[in-house]
């Protein structure tokens, strides 16, 4: 056998082919297993967003300013009830979607996209009266913000090391 010495690939036939045996597969998870799954990565992303957010919060406060912790603070806690608002504008999708299955032309009700676009019109109210009326600096408002995608990417270097899948 050659490899190309571009992709370092090896050309031609595996030595061993795998067996095409059914029980090589896993089992697909049924959707009582998914929701059980979807409930604990929420719960979990929920929790960190908030011990991450803080835990900055307090190490910028102490190093660099207490405006600054309290930016990060709030920020993470905005991005915690984005979270929130999301996941409940989500069920309500899924919700409606299962109770309507096999409609031609199923309803969505117009609170739902009240939500998803009022989370965003809440988030942003909130940010301005903060950098306007509290003096909290942008900078670690937005800083704050990421605590989510921080408790995220987390969560998933969990969820790939402990194989809990």
């Amino acid at each position: 056998m050659t490899s190309d010495p571009v992709t370092g690939f090896s050309a031609g036939k595996p030595k061993s082919a795998p067996s095409n045996s059914a029980s090589a597969l896993p089992a697909p998870a049924s959707a009582h297993d998914n929701e059980a799954f979807h409930a604990r990565f929420s719960r979990r992303v929920q929790y960190l967003t908030v011990i991450l957010g803080f835990a900055a919060a307090i190490a910028i406060g102490l190093a660099k300013s207490r405006p600054a912790g309290y930016g990060i603070a709030l920020g993470s806690l905005l991005a915690w009830l984005n979270f929130r608002w999301l996941e409940q504008g989500l069920s309500s999708f899924v919700r409606g979607s299962a109770s309507q299955e096999g409609l031609p032309k199923p309803q969505v009700p117009i609170s739902t996209y009240a939500k998803f676009g009022g989370r965003y019109a809440l988030i942003g109210l909130a940010l301005y009266g903060m950098v306007t009326f509290l003096a909290v600096p942008a900078l670690w408002l937005i800083v704050g913000l990421l605590a989510l995608g921080l408790a995220v990417t987390v969560e998933a270097l969990y969820e790939v090391i402990s194989g809990s899948r």
